[in-house]
This record gives C-alpha cells, structure tokens and sequence, in this order.
C-alpha cells in the first residue's frame, strides 16, 4: 500500500472579520502522488498486489493527471502500467508528443506503455467487449477507469475529511468525475454542506454522484468552469497568480483555481452566512502547469507562475 508522508494540512486563509476560510493541503500528502489521485490509488493498488496483478491499465487523456499518478504509482509500487491516451495522431510522432506534452514524458520515464486509440475507438472504454479486448492482450492486469473513480477509490477519498479535527460548516472541493466528492459526502457531518464545484459543463455529474452516496447534504456550483474542461483565460490565470502570491498556495487551472476563483466570489457575493467556517480541499493537479503553460505562450497569453 502506498505510505502516507504527511496528512493534509489545515492552512488558514485571512479574508472578512466573519468569515473562517482554510484549505486543506491534498497537495502535500505525498512528494509525487498529488492530493486525490494519491487517495484514490491508494487502495486500488493495495488491492492489485494482494491479488497477484502485474500491471495497472487505465485511460486518459494527454494531459491527464490520472495517468501521470497511475506511472508514478507503480513504478513505486513495482507494478508496470498501461495508459489507453485518447488521440490516436499523437502517437504519429512519439518523441514529438513527449517532448511537447510533460505529463506522458513523466508517464514514459515511469515505465508506462502507452498506447494512443482513436476517439471513437476510447468512447468504447466503459464497454464489457472493450476490456476483454484488452484483458486478452494485457493479462494479469488490472482495469482502473479513467480518473480513477471505483468503490475502492471513494474508500480512499472518504479519509480526505479528518471527521476528529476541527469544526467546518462547508466544505468545497473541485469535481471532475465525481469520486473525490463522493468520498467526502459519504465522511461528512450531517451539520456540514459540501459544495462541489465541476471543471466541466453538463449535468452529468449530479447522477455520478449519486451511484456512490445516498446522503442529500451536497450541492454542485456550476458557474465556475470558466467554458469546461481544461478552459482557461487571462482572469483565471490572473487569479492564480495573485492567490499564490498572496497566500503561498500553488493552484492548477484546471480544479482548483477555479474552485477557489469560486469560494471568494461566493464570499464576496455573501452566499455564506455570518460566521461561516469553510473548508476548501487543494486537491493538488500541479503536475498539469507545465503542459497549461506551454498552451498558454502559444497562444500569448500570461502562463502561471512559481511565487517569487
């Protein structure tokens, strides 16, 4: 199983007299297996070795931070890796691809074979016929799903909230495909409200959701996706920016820039009551500024920065 280096740590953050905001550190809890995709492996692969599995297979796309943890994760572990990339034209040029795109180059030096499908043919992922296939040419491994969410994954994600620890009435996280929420719907306090805040457009998510908590205390804030998945612009990288210098706190712009680009505008709009005491979960997905910044110079616009 994989060790834990550090627990999240609880780092306030000053805004109004009457507003308690902190920040849970996922970021921190292991040196190269950010945030949620550390807890959501961490069972998975536990799971695998005490099942004699030789190999993890999951799917992903170029910039995904799944399959980077997946690599980094067994290389640690001794287990090889397989990522299905949707793309199948970046596989054209591999040395191009990698030289171009840090999160497959971090998943190559891992040991991870990569393999690039179509999209058409990576729409089949989820498809009974579809794993066979590849259980037929990888044998002895074991599937993950693309973003890792499984039963095992939200055991995972059900220990991000430390129910001994302090007292919170809210508690925000980023959504991608809704495990790491689940997890922390299914650990929290009938007091508490979770706010979920997704990188992605449409209302798929709220039925995701719900195949893994039975709870009502959540709620998902849709207008913070700044146009969906991976979208980006100058106001966001800004607040990024700005929030890192500020409070020392690195954010991707995929999760958890907007999540908290999110949380301060809702403080600002006075969404939460007097007195609130919020916590916001950093989820981690820092590993993904390098590529966002390489896409955002070839377009001319500002790129993320280290804190001077």
């Amino acid at each position: 199983m994989l060790a834990y280096i550090c627990t999240g740590l609880i780092q306030e953050i000053k805004l109004h007299d009457n507003i308690n905001l902190c920040i849970q550190r996922e970021d921190l809890v292991h040196p190269v297996i950010q945030g949620n995709k550390y807890r959501k492996l961490k069972y998975n692969i536990a799971f695998a070795k005490a099942n004699n599995y030789k190999s993890l297979l999951t799917f992903g796309g170029a910039y995904s931070n799944h399959i980077a943890a997946t690599a980094i994760a067994g290389s640690i572990e001794g287990l090889e890796t397989i990522g299905i990339i949707r793309g199948e034209e970046l596989g054209e040029n591999l040395e191009k691809t990698l030289a171009q795109n840090h999160t497959l180059a971090t998943a190559v030096s891992c040991g991870m074979q990569l393999e690039f499908v179509s999209r058409s043919v990576y729409k089949r992922k989820e498809e009974k016929a579809f794993t066979s296939e590849l259980l037929l040419k990888y044998p002895e491994t074991y599937i993950l799903p693309e973003g890792g969410t499984n039963a095992l994954a939200i055991e995972g994600c059900k220990e991000i909230l430390d129910t001994k620890g302090p007292r919170f009435d809210y508690v925000c996280c980023p959504v991608g495909t809704g495990g790491t929420i689940s997890g922390i719907i299914e650990s929290s306090k009938e007091y508490q409200k979770v706010l979920g805040f997704p990188a992605l457009k449409g209302d798929f998510l709220q039925d995701e959701i719900k195949k893994w908590t039975a709870k009502t205390n959540w709620k998902l804030i849709k207008d913070y996706h700044f146009g969906g998945y991976a979208k980006v612009n100058t106001e966001l990288i800004e607040f990024i920016n700005a929030f890192n210098y500020s409070y020392t706190v690195p954010l991707d712009p995929v999760y958890t820039g907007k999540m908290m680009y999110g949380v301060l505008d809702l403080v600002e709009k006075g969404y939460f009551p007097p007195n609130s005491r919020i916590l916001a979960i950093h989820t981690g997905g820092l590993q993904g500024i390098r590529g966002m910044n390489q896409k955002l110079l070839q377009k001319g616009l500002p790129i993320i920065k280290d804190k001077e």
